[in-house]
């Protein structure tokens, strides 16, 4: 940025004022505030892609409940081989050791009371447990008791951004009904017995699920896998993009102490001069416009206004794509019900499809949500969904970019390596490693190079390129089929690997070594580095044989 764009930045902003809160703000960033945006973060000094621009530890976590088993509810680590430590009162919660649960006794102790009375009165065993934003609540108020109601750390909480007046109708049940799950979860019984959280009246409480909701992070293992959910008011006073340059990670880089994990990331995506505003994306930005439209404006009340928006209609977005009906080369806008008109963007051939196109998109959605919903509960029926819709969204001409089938190929690849047996075939490996390729390729369109969603993708494919083949095929004519077998795999897998590798530098950040993540793959480039050169060196031996043997002829 100019000198002279940057003043212009600071002329249309103001500092915001802190009052000693936000200490871990690094002297790199400031607040500031405008009339059209409301505050946000910003560049002091300029940062280069991978840079970490803000490490912070959440003011509150908690797992989700299909993971507190599986995942410590203090510093968010994986469970060990040798298990995790389960608390013996609420028998709801898991440690990694006996430090972990000392350490989160303070935060644990009425949750531990909560959980228990919460149990004891459910009326069945799936439901006792309270879902994860109870439990989060009940955390900020017993936090916001043990820290003060005056001190810092529960003042950033107030300071967080309230949709209250402004609440879409379609949020008033979804709020009263978590108002009265926590007030149950408090064990209250009267709005006065809130006072001492610091809520004194039905509006304060209103004003909590607001903020609440407005600026919930979602918690994630290393690998991304979403694992809970988080509050951090520094890091929410990033305004949104779907073109954003920045991204927020959980890296687990090795080194830090489990006294700081979960460690918060945010990381810039691509070089952010001094005076520009850091962005990151509050929902998925593999969505369509009019979807990711829908979610900003149903949870943040706002219609985003980014240049991934404003984009001309003349130009085809990849997450509503089709392939030239002519197979031309070129693609098409999918058709819609206001604009059934599609064309495609080289030779200009009409879709002529159309209602068959829009009953497979139709189609699709319905069977991602459908199949989202039992990806845990029956993985088998899901996957049955998937396999059978994904072939009517690609027989539609939908290219592997597009919405629901890029979000369709995902699950797809999540189900059936969950569904890997343990005896595994060359068919149900290979089926895996076509469907995570075809992922891979599709995310290349849509996110910039180095976003941690596309190199954890890309790794994942390395990695699966990478597992022995439990039986190679002998023909020939296979090795021109993909996935290819024996050394082109291995060659590959190695590719993708490196790829994955420095694109992870950049989304887990290049001070973190690409976090854990960006670990898993440096060490599985150094074993197939080993693999193919055993293959190299016996070729090499097997072509100086075969050269004796004919000398001696």
């Amino acid at each position: 940025m100019g000198a002279a764009r940057e003043q212009r930045v600071r002329e249309d902003t103001r500092p915001v004022e802190l009052h000693g809160c936000h200490a871990s703000l690094p002297p790199s960033l400031e607040i500031r505030e405008s009339q059209r945006y409301g505050r946000g973060i910003y560049a002091k000094f300029p940062f280069q892609a991978g840079s970490v621009i803000l490490s912070i530890t959440p003011h509150v976590r908690v797992l989700s409940t299909p993971y507190l088993d599986q995942y410590c509810s203090s510093c968010a680590a994986p469970g060990s081989e040798a298990g995790l430590r389960r608390c013996p009162k609420c028998k709801t919660v898991y440690y990694c050791n006996q430090e972990c649960q000392k350490r989160d006794w303070a935060w644990h102790k009425r949750e531990c009371s909560a959980l228990q009375s919460w149990a004891s009165t459910a009326p069945s065993q799936d439901l006792s447990v309270p879902g994860d934003a109870i439990r989060c609540l009940g955390r900020i108020l017993w936090g916001s008791q043990k820290e003060g109601l005056d001190s810092n750390w529960a003042t950033e909480i107030r300071m967080m951004q309230s949709n209250r007046s402004s609440l879409q109708a379609s949020s008033f049940e979804s709020h009263t009904h978590l108002a009265h799950s926590l007030v149950r979860y408090l064990g209250v019984s009267s709005p006065g017995e809130l006072e001492p959280y610091g809520l004194n009246s039905a509006g304060d409480l209103v004003d909590l699920i607001s903020r609440f909701t407005t600026n919930t992070f979602t918690l994630t293992s290393f690998s991304l896998t979403p694992i809970g959910i988080c509050v951090a008011p520094t890091v929410a006073l990033a305004n949104h993009s779907c073109d954003p340059n920045a991204v927020i990670v959980f890296p687990r880089t090795p080194g830090i102490s489990a006294t700081q994990e979960p460690l918060m990331n945010l990381v810039a995506l691509r070089d952010i001069p001094s005076g520009k505003e850091v962005r990151i994306a509050y929902i998925d930005t593999t969505l369509p416009k009019h979807l990711r439209h829908q979610e900003l404006k149903e949870t943040y009340n706002f219609t985003c206004q980014c240049n991934l928006c404003k984009k001309s209609p003349a130009t085809v977005d990849p997450r509503e794509a089709m392939w030239c009906p002519k197979n031309c080369g070129g693609t098409c806008p999918l058709p819609t019900e206001e604009d059934s008109l599609s064309r495609c963007v080289n030779c200009k051939a009409v879709v002529t499809n159309v209602d068959a196109v829009l009953d497979a998109v139709r189609v699709g959605q319905e069977a991602l949500d459908k199949a989202t919903s039992l990806q845990f509960k029956d993985p088998a029926k899901a996957r049955q969904l998937t396999t059978n819709i994904i072939p009517i969204l690609t027989s539609s001409g939908l290219t592997p970019s597009s919405h629901p089938l890029l979000a369709m190929t995902h699950l797809h690849q999540e189900l059936l390596i969950a569904s890997f047996p343990s005896s595994l075939s060359q068919e149900s490996l290979d089926e895996v490693i076509r469907t995570a390729a075809k992922y891979s390729a599709g995310l290349q369109g849509l996110l910039p190079k180095g976003h941690p969603v596309r190199a954890v993708a890309l790794g994942e494919l390395g990695k699966l390129l990478a597992v022995d083949e439990p039986s190679p095929p002998s023909n020939p004519a296979a090795a021109a089929t993909f996935p290819p077998s024996g050394p082109q795999r291995l060659k590959l897998a190695y590719e993708s690997l490196v790829r994955a590798h420095d694109e992870m530098l950049i989304g887990f950040g290049k001070e973190n070594q690409g976090g854990l993540v960006g670990r898993d793959v440096r060490d599985a480039i150094v074993r197939l580095e080993k693999e193919l050169g055993v293959w190299t060196s016996g070729i090499k031996n097997a072509l100086e044989d075969a050269a004796r043997a004919q000398r001696a002829k």
